[in-house]
């Protein structure tokens, strides 16, 4: 039994730990905002340059040691290593969860969003698996009996974790679970449907009494029940607390917003073209590659000359910025403004290009690989017409 229970424990951290390590790879950019997120909860923001780095880093190691896990190579390092990640993050997604800082762990990326508390659970459940691990870490066996083959093996896994976290982060990630992914139809994905349900909110009173000096706390429902307000010894003091108890329905894209300089809402007309047009997304056009604006604009003015196709570009930048930005770079290129949560999302790029069509997301590309005129006439803008 004893056995039984030690080669489960390491088939399943082992395996976890690939496939978290994977997901969260899969977008680094992703799992780097939210280690932004953290770094300004413990006060070191100085690091927020160095959050992809450290995302990469962390997949990689996440990745590495459970497949040494599963190969069973150098089993006392990586025991103590899944000991000590595991410890981390406990306290990590616990502290999330205590203090309600950071409502999203980023535990396995935006492919399954756990809450704080279900993060904490599922840390609490692997590290008794790997305490377990570690108390029998002489009895696992590699699966390769020659070091050489050993060594081989962990450069290999090593070589494609660190691989696939850079190729990601370099383009784009290999499988988009954003909301703006391609094929996504973004006004469907702002909708709320007809009798979705809403949030439900309980409103705390703080009252006291006139005679006694008697404070207490009631809701709403027992302010009403209790008739207390037809006794003229306790008065409200104080604003009354709204509290979320039930969360409703939530839109899969609820916070994006884009206006003109002006504060003009042009999100309908942007998203809703029914003909094709181009989006850049640069979040921050101070740090946006200047060669790959360059080469959106060249691209925006020839699609506009040839087939009049429409094409905007969407920054947090303020508008003192971007003007001054626009007459240095020479931008030709209609500008809007929008939070920088929404833009983040939809593009892991800066900038970013994204081709829409009636509300669809048709493409999008990262600033690396951005298309050739040549490739959308021919792909695109002749079939549209």
């Amino acid at each position: 039994m004893k056995k039984v229970l030690v080669n489960f424990s390491r088939f399943f951290v082992g395996i976890l730990f690939i496939f978290s390590g994977l997901i969260k790879a899969n977008d680094p950019l992703g799992f780097g905002y939210k280690l932004q997120e953290y770094f300004e909860v413990f006060h070191i923001s100085f690091l927020h340059d160095f959050a992809a780095g450290f995302a990469i880093l962390i997949c990689a190691v996440e990745i590495i040691l459970g497949a040494a896990l599963l190969l069973g190579i150098r089993a006392r390092q990586v025991s103590v290593g899944l000991l000590i990640l595991i410890i981390f993050f406990t306290f990590l997604t616990f502290y999330s969860a205590a203090f309600d800082v950071v409502r999203s762990c980023g535990c396995f990326g935006d492919a399954i969003p756990l809450t704080p508390w279900q993060s904490f659970g599922k840390d609490l459940i692997l590290l008794v698996f790997i305490i377990i691990i570690y108390l029998n870490r002489d009895q696992i066996q590699p699966v390769f009996s020659s070091e050489k083959a050993q060594s081989r093996s962990l450069w290999i896994v090593s070589i494609l974790a660190f691989g696939f976290g850079l190729y990601t982060y370099n383009y784009l990630p290999v499988k988009d679970f954003l909301p703006y992914h391609i094929g996504a139809n973004l006004p469907e994905n702002m909708k709320i449907p007809e009798g979705a349900p809403a949030d439900v909110y309980e409103i705390n009173y703080t009252l006291k009494n006139k005679k006694t000096g008697e404070n207490k706390k009631m809701t709403d429902k027992e302010y009403l029940k209790t008739e207390i307000w037809k006794d003229s010894n306790w008065e409200i003091t104080g604003d009354p607390e709204s509290k979320l108890i039930k969360k409703g329905y939530e839109p899969k894209i609820k916070d994006l917003k884009i206006s003109d300089a002006m504060g003009t809402d042009y999100t309908a007309e942007i998203i809703e073209n029914p003909y094709y047009n181009l989006v850049v997304v640069a979040h921050d056009l101070n740090k946006a590659n200047k060669k790959a604006l360059g080469d959106l604009n060249a691209l925006a003015i020839t699609s506009v000359e040839n087939y009049n196709i429409r094409t905007v570009l969407l920054t947090t930048t303020s508008p003192s910025n971007t003007e001054a930005f626009q007459k240095q770079n020479k931008l030709a290129i209609e500008t809007f403004f929008a939070d920088g949560v929404p833009l983040k999302s939809m593009v892991r790029a800066n900038p970013g290009l994204l081709l829409l069509k009636d509300g669809e997301v048709i493409n999008k590309w990262h600033y690396r690989n951005l298309p050739s005129y040549k490739h959308l006439e021919e792909t695109y803008f002749k079939k549209n017409n």
